[in-house]
């Protein structure tokens, strides 16, 4: 048997309060999002003045990058190259850049997931977020 690193609620509050700091920094209204590594939501708070539908998008990034164990730019990519067969996956959706894998010795243990701005600002903030936990 092995051991399991799980993600507690100190550390979904410790990534969401980076995460959020690095939003505000930039003005940026956005949701943020923070799954476990089966993808179950433990964070979801959305900004004052945050589209509605980024409430909706965030988690499903995170729980596309959670369940795939990577970032879901590549999934984004693969799509854009080309690949859109892979939108028929099952029970995934979110497959835009911006839901980021909490990777610690080389398991996943949960995923980030920002919604609001451009995608590669999604990411900037989830990966503020991250940083955070100094893994």
């Amino acid at each position: 048997m092995q051991t399991t690193t799980y993600l507690e609620m100190a550390d979904a509050q410790t990534i969401a309060t980076a995460a959020l700091a690095e939003a505000q920094k930039n003005n940026w209204l956005v949701t943020i999002a923070i799954v476990d590594a089966g993808g179950h939501l433990l964070w979801l708070q959305r900004m004052d003045g945050a589209a509605p539908l980024s409430s909706h998008i965030a988690p499903a990034k995170a729980h596309a990058a959670a369940l795939g164990r990577r970032d879901t730019k590549g999934y984004e990519d693969m799509i854009n190259n080309g690949r859109t067969s892979f939108l028929s996956a099952p029970t995934i959706e979110g497959l835009l850049e911006g839901g980021l894998a909490i990777i610690h010795q080389g398991q996943c243990i949960g995923a980030v997931g920002v919604s609001g701005v451009k995608s590669n600002e999604d990411a900037q903030i989830a990966q503020a977020g991250i940083a955070a936990l100094g893994l």
